[in-house]
């Protein structure tokens, strides 16, 4: 699917840029709290924080591209070219979120979630600014959580039609210099203290209009980056 997300693609290669189980993770150390709760993020968006697959929303989304998108919107969607796309936009989204950048945001970015993100992130410390920077090689994770399908009916002589898909992905700051050094990646690294305050996930959901003769490039609606450590801290 040559078409999806070529204008992230594009600007990646001239830019080069629920709750449930977190019982499962150990609590950060007594002493360490000041200082975790200092460089803690603040939610960029009101968006629920999302962490792990649902197998029923898996089975929904398989159904979704066999049954719908392909045969009657795109018959060249492929959902792993759409996630290769999604993590290149991650890495631009966040680089422009790092600067400040966000007028330069305004194409790829809904104007709602704009005007959302930035008062949020003009308040920013420059340590957590500096926190939403993400590597495309440091991802180690990345999985749709789910895809929708909005109609508008409104129109008798023309019904439009969106598809909406919220991409989650799991991000371990330095995975890339730690796989350059040979070192192993232990496969638990999210649940180890040690990797906690590295290790970041981020929700972002991309919108994509495919009314017939009004088709869209796909945008982001919603950007929420956070660690799951914080939620933890947050819950005690």
């Amino acid at each position: 699917m040559q078409h999806t997300l070529r204008r992230c693609l594009t600007m990646a290669n001239t830019g080069r840029a629920s709750m449930r189980h977190l019982a499962t993770l150990p609590h950060a150390p007594e002493q360490n709290k000041n200082q975790t709760s200092r460089n803690q993020l603040p939610r960029l968006m009101d968006f629920p924080e999302i962490i792990w697959p649902s197998a029923l929303n898996t089975i929904k989304n398989w159904i979704t591209v066999q049954f719908i998108i392909r045969p009657y919107f795109d018959s060249e969607f492929q959902i792993k070219d759409f996630v290769f796309g999604a993590k290149q936009a991650l890495q631009v989204v966040s680089s422009r979120l790092v600067g400040g950048d966000l007028n330069q945001l305004q194409d790829l970015v809904t104007p709602d979630a704009l005007a959302e993100l930035k008062p949020v992130v003009q308040k920013l410390s420059m340590t957590q600014r500096k926190q939403l920077e993400i590597n495309e090689s440091d991802i180690y994770l990345s999985f749709p959580y789910q895809i929708g399908i909005m109609f508008d009916d409104a129109n008798d002589k023309l019904q439009k039609r969106w598809v909406e898909i919220t991409m989650v992905f799991h991000v371990m700051r330095g995975l890339t210099e730690m796989r350059q050094r040979g070192e192993e990646i232990p496969w638990n690294m999210g649940t180890m203290p040690e990797y906690q305050d590295r290790v970041f996930i981020c929700n972002y959901r991309f919108k994509k209009e495919f009314t017939a003769g009004q088709q869209s490039d796909w945008t982001i609606n919603v950007a929420n980056h956070f660690r799951a450590i914080d939620l933890i801290n947050e819950s005690k």
